[in-house]
Formats: C-alpha cells, structure tokens, sequence
C-alpha cells in the first residue's frame, strides 16, 4: 500500500530511507506518540542501543494493535541526545524495519523529558 518515491533530480537519501511516500486517498492514517525505550513496565533499557530496540518494539506493538506492521510506516521521526546515537539510529531502523524504507528524519536534540532517555522515536503509518 506504501508507494516509495524516488527520483535523481533531488538528492539521494544519506542512508537506508525514501525520499517520499504517498499511500491511496482510502488509506487510514494512524499518528504515534513519540515513543521511548522504556520497556511495559517502565523500566529504562540498559544500554543506548537497547533504547533504540525498545522504541522500535514499543512502535511495532503499537502498529499491530491495529494489524499494521513496518511495512505500514509512511515517516519516522528520530531524536537523538548526542551525535554518536546516529549510526545506532540507523541501524537498529533498519534492522527493525526489515525492508520497509519510510520517509525518514532524525534531530539531534540538547534532551528528552527524562534525562535517562537517549532516544524518541515517533512514526506515521497507513493502513
């Protein structure tokens, strides 16, 4: 249902995303909250990479609740604490996505709301 939009007369993407997506007028948008790596029952992963996997696990249970998957994501938009998050960004996204190549953004930002997160993730799906 997601179309990927490519095309060389803009820039191509700096790593494993789209340029654009377009989804058919009957589709249904679904908007996340941002969302953390904060496990159910509220406990803080470890370790940075094991935030990002925990906001991709929280986001793709989020999406199955209304029988949506990765492949649904329309946009992702990423924050990160520090610079050095980027790699680990990318490749948990990718990793977690399996495939799917959204629309993607990602800020580096000076905080979150708790100074124990190091990543928000929040994403736009259609079904």
């Amino acid at each position: 249902m997601v179309e990927y939009i490519q095309t060389d007369t803009a820039p191509p993407p700096f790593s494993n995303y789209s340029q654009a997506t377009a989804v058919p007028a009957d589709a249904q948008l679904v908007y996340l909250s941002g969302q953390i790596g904060v496990d159910a029952e509220g406990q803080v992963a470890a370790d940075e990479e094991g935030q990002h996997e925990q906001c991709w696990k929280n986001i793709l249970a989020i999406l199955s609740a209304k029988n949506l998957g990765p492949e649904h994501i329309l946009e992702v938009h990423g924050y990160v604490t520090d610079r050095s998050g980027l790699p680990i960004f990318r490749t948990v996204r990718d990793r977690m996505l399996g495939g799917a190549k959204p629309a993607s953004t990602l800020l580096i930002v000076s905080g979150l709301a708790s100074p124990d997160w190091v990543v928000e993730i929040t994403v736009v799906a259609a079904g």
